[in-house]
């Protein structure tokens, strides 16, 4: 008996160890970083399925948990920044939170293009911004998905941000007609551009559904199965082993110079 009286008198003397252990974690969570899994190929190639990646959530201002304040950040987004953002959701489609406020919500990340103010076109695969077709260079390099689908790699300058997109040879490609974006409100696009749900079709979000960029890549594998298969220690040896991209641990490329020489102009995948 006396035993038992011990520990549970351990137990509760570390209890509030506990609660603070947890509390510190929901409070980072919350408001300082928070990790974001990448479950599509809509920013291939500069994303890929299975990369993991730390989003800084208050460099653009802390929000206020269920309220739509938020507080003064660290600077405003800038244009060509890889963003993780929320869009509420529903079976038929995506749609900014603000425009469907009753509807659960879920998290995405896509490259910040339009700024408030801005006057944005996408025809025939090319963004004119401002009246001005955005410069795009071929690489003469080619990227293949998963699933065999084979496109070819573009550098587009994006104001100071140079970055990688793709391009399909055959598909024709997603217009969006001319907008002005509303102020206080963001374009994103995926770089995926044949390939990407993205503000072409939900339009624009508002600051205070953006979460924060995205920073440190801390994992990344090519792992398309539930997590429950990881139980089986076998199964995790031939992931960990096999599957995990090393190279692309602890870095993240968001962009490069306008006017050097980028770092590798494709990345592909078998």
């Amino acid at each position: 008996m006396a035993d038992r009286n011990d520990k549970k008198s351990s137990l509760l003397a570390d209890l509030p160890t506990l609660a603070l252990a947890i509390g510190v974690a929901l409070v980072i969570r919350t408001f300082l970083f928070q990790s974001f899994y990448v479950p599509s190929d809509s920013m291939f190639p500069t994303m890929l399925i299975g990369d993991h990646v730390f989003v800084n959530k208050f460099l653009y201002g802390l929000r206020v948990p269920f309220s739509d304040t938020r507080l003064p950040g660290l600077r405003e987004p800038r244009r060509g920044e890889v963003i993780v953002f929320q869009l509420a959701r529903d079976g038929r489609g995506l749609y900014p939170g603000d425009f469907r406020r009753e509807l659960p919500r879920d998290a995405f990340v896509k490259r910040l293009v339009g700024m408030p103010g801005d006057r944005v076109e996408v025809r025939d695969g090319q963004v004119i911004l401002n009246g001005e077709p955005l410069a795009m260079e071929a690489t003469g390099e080619t990227f293949t998905d998963s699933v065999g689908r084979v496109f070819d790699v573009y550098i587009e300058v994006l104001g100071a941000c140079s970055h990688h997109i793709l391009d399909h040879p055959t598909h024709p490609g997603i217009n969006m007609a001319e907008i002005t974006i509303k102020p206080g409100r963001y374009l994103f696009l995926g770089d995926n551009r044949d390939n990407s749900h993205d503000g072409r079709k939900f339009g624009t979000v508002r600051l205070q559904e953006l979460e924060g960029p995205a920073g440190l890549l801390y994992w990344s594998w090519d792992w398309n199965g539930g997590w429950l298969e990881l139980l089986n220690p076998l199964t995790w040896w031939d992931n960990l082993v096999h599957r995990t991209r090393w190279g692309r641990v602890g870095r993240f490329e968001n962009c490069f110079p306008s006017d050097g020489e980028p770092p590798g102009r494709s990345t592909r995948r078998s």
